[in-house]
């Protein structure tokens, strides 16, 4: 049985790069960069897992996918979760949550209890 996750206070460093790389898929250069820097500013947030999957329309990655089975050992050594990075939604303009950084971890969370709430960081996406 895999206990209760603990998450850090802030995100690991490497995590900003690489939402910045993820977004840089979908957005400008520019405009990638600018909402990592709100993402840098942003303040902490909680939000349940089971709501960051709906709102994002990603489905739940199974137990036994790679990343989120090392997640789960790292909650079972102790070991604690980086804050997710999402990017804000737009329900108006029917476009979803981006989790810019942490899916895995937003996974092995909901593995772990859909109801518990995960740390993340919000930001307003490029026209927010």
């Amino acid at each position: 049985m895999v206990k209760k996750e603990h998450w850090k206070t802030d995100p690991d460093p490497h995590d900003f790069p690489a939402a910045g790389d993820y977004l840089s898929l979908t957005l400008g250069r520019t405009e990638a960069q600018a909402v990592v820097r709100r993402l840098k500013a942003a303040t902490l947030t909680r939000r349940m897992a089971k709501d960051l999957l709906r709102a994002s329309g990603l489905p739940l990655l199974a137990a036994d996918d790679h990343e989120v089975l090392r997640d789960l050992k790292k909650v079972r050594k102790g070991e604690l979760l980086s804050p997710v990075l999402l990017v804000r939604g737009d329900l108006q303009h029917d476009v979803p949550l981006t989790i810019a950084d942490g899916y895995h971890r937003v996974c092995a969370s909901y593995h772990i209890d859909e109801d518990a709430t995960i740390p993340c960081r919000l930001a307003e996406g490029p026209t927010g």
